[in-house]
């Protein structure tokens, strides 16, 4: 794959034009764009920047983290605090994210959604309410191991990042994730299916395939 170098601020704008000229794949009034990496990779803070670069060109914009979308200890911890596997496949409630945030901005859908369910330092629900976003406005969905969950993204952005620009940029008391990023790599290729991919091992000089 072939990337060339990119400032953030470049890359940004380069990205909302692209929202911009992206038609829902349904045929609906809203758009959705995932924004997919590691937390090492930051995707949090490349989501924000997108969502505010869309609201100067005019769009309505939401953005939802998976981290709102987490299940209880209770599931996330069956088999132990530090399970790569679990962390794969049992952390994050794909259902609810369904339900809750993707099914309301189908076609006829209501555009009423939840921006987050589960408080992961209280272990409680959080009792957030709706959320309408109007016709027209884009749901920005970032977080860890997005992609090969059939969510219906327009727009599929990845932040790639080398196995050892990730070690190095992972806390000492998350490295236990690793094996299921690398797990994510083997069986996802997260940059085969993505739209766009952002190589962030450099955390001021990103490149991408734009």
């Amino acid at each position: 794959m072939r990337l060339e170098a990119i400032t953030w601020e470049r890359l940004t704008g380069a990205l909302a034009d692209r929202a911009m000229d992206t038609p829902a794949r349904d045929g609906g009034p809203w758009l959705r764009v995932g924004v997919d990496g590691a937390p090492a990779a930051r995707p949090g803070e490349l989501a924000g920047a997108l969502a505010e670069a869309l609201r100067i060109r005019g769009r309505s914009v939401l953005v939802v983290s998976t981290e709102g979308f987490l299940r209880p200890a209770s599931l996330r911890y069956e088999y132990g605090r530090e399970d790569p596997d679990t962390y794969v496949d049992g952390w994050f409630d794909t259902s609810a994210l369904w339900r809750e945030v993707f099914d309301p901005l189908e076609p006829g859908g209501g555009g009423q959604v939840l921006p987050d369910l589960w408080d992961p330092v209280t272990d409680r629900a959080t009792r957030t309410p709706y959320t309408l976003l109007p016709k027209g406005g884009v749901l920005v969905l970032h977080g860890p191991l997005l992609l090969g969950r059939w969510f219906p993204f327009d727009l599929a952005v990845h932040l790639r990042l080398s196995p050892g620009a990730l070690r190095r940029r992972t806390e000492e008391g998350a490295r236990w994730t690793l094996p299921a990023f690398a797990r994510y790599e083997e069986e996802v290729r997260p940059a085969d299916a993505a739209d766009v991919v952002v190589r962030a091992d450099d955390a001021l000089h990103p490149a991408w395939n734009g």
